[in-house]
């Protein structure tokens, strides 16, 4: 063999596993959520930092199919069943119903949810240290935290004994452990409890109506991407009742809510999208411990109080992450 012809056959060798490379499929990521895309602006922004900061970009060398329930948790199943049949590489599940619906929709697929309840007693993982088998995530266990929310509002306003709080009732994986938590809470702090439901925005006419009926001297809003979702109008309603209200996420404070404490959104899907780039790259889900997302954030809108007749005691403002004015 002429030596010419020889070191051709030794180039065209050598490009195969690349020409088998560049053939390789992009991977893609399937996105559940029973939210909607304006939603979730603020979550998708942190997502998609924390893909870039394990090495993946949208479109450059990730794609991401998207399917959004628009506030109906009926539909998630056959959404994540689209998701699996798509073949998909990934599955975030970006709400605990969401996380459910995945989890029943295939057992091979990997998945990473971002909850706002335990994981393991909601019976998705076997365990946070080793959750087995496809699944893993991030929780900010907003419902955990559910109980300190009573308790800062109780601080705000130890007067009151009647206090409410509102839940979705199509969400029973957040209704249940919820409703447990701050039962016991209020019994703790020697308070009345009323548990309300809304899962259309009619119904929210008839919350305030009954809060005006059992004279309930404050609000929890537990989390749920229903409430996520008119976030603005609940600001608005509490505000025009003149009802102390406190909610998981900064941007109730600062649509002019009196009061939110729970996760930092930023930081919580970042985290996610970290997770899922390592998944990526051939780590699997059960051997990636179940995340905390432990920045706990307390905003108190000073103007909401003042026009409330709130004098917010000296430890709780101090106490502040942030306060409007």
């Amino acid at each position: 063999m002429k030596r010419r012809e020889f070191i051709t056959l030794l180039g065209g060798a050598a490009s195969w596993p690349l020409a088998a490379r560049a053939q390789q499929p992009m991977p893609v990521i399937g996105l559940l959520s029973n939210a909607s895309p304006e939603v979730y602006a603020i979550r998708l922004r942190a997502f998609r930092q924390g893909l870039k900061e394990a090495g993946y970009v949208e479109g450059r060398n990730v794609g991401v199919e998207y399917r959004w329930a628009e506030g109906q948790n009926n539909r998630l199943p056959a959404l994540a069943a689209e998701l699996v049949s798509r073949q998909v590489t990934v599955i975030v599940a970006s709400s605990t119903p969401s996380a459910f619906a995945a989890k029943a929709a295939t057992v091979t697929i990997p998945i990473v949810f971002g909850v706002s309840v335990d994981p393991v007693k909601a019976g998705l993982v076997a365990s946070l240290n080793r959750p087995g088998a496809n699944l893993t995530g991030v929780t900010n266990l907003g419902v955990e935290v559910g109980p300190k929310r009573l308790e800062l509002l109780h601080e705000l306003l130890p007067a009151a004994t009647t206090i409410a709080m509102l839940v979705n009732p199509t969400s029973p994986s957040l209704v249940e452990p919820s409703s447990r938590a701050l039962q016991a809470a209020a019994r703790a702090l020697g308070l009345q409890l009323h548990v309300l439901h809304a899962s259309t925005e009619r119904d929210f006419d008839t919350v305030f109506a009954t809060l005006v009926q059992l004279q309930a001297g404050g609000l929890v809003i537990m989390p749920d991407t229903f409430f996520l979702a008119h976030t603005e109008q609940l600001a608005a309603l509490t505000v025009r009742h003149a009802m102390p209200t406190v909610y998981a996420y900064r941007r109730f404070a600062a649509a002019g809510g009196l009061m939110s404490y729970g996760s930092d959104e930023t930081e919580y899907y970042r985290l996610v999208g970290i997770y899922v780039g390592r998944i990526l790259k051939g780590e699997k889900p059960a051997d990636l411990p179940v995340q905390q997302s432990t920045k706990v954030e307390l905003i108190i809108n000073l103007k909401t109080a003042k026009a409330f007749g709130i004098t917010v005691p000296l430890p709780v403002s101090g106490r502040a992450d942030e306060v409007i004015e």
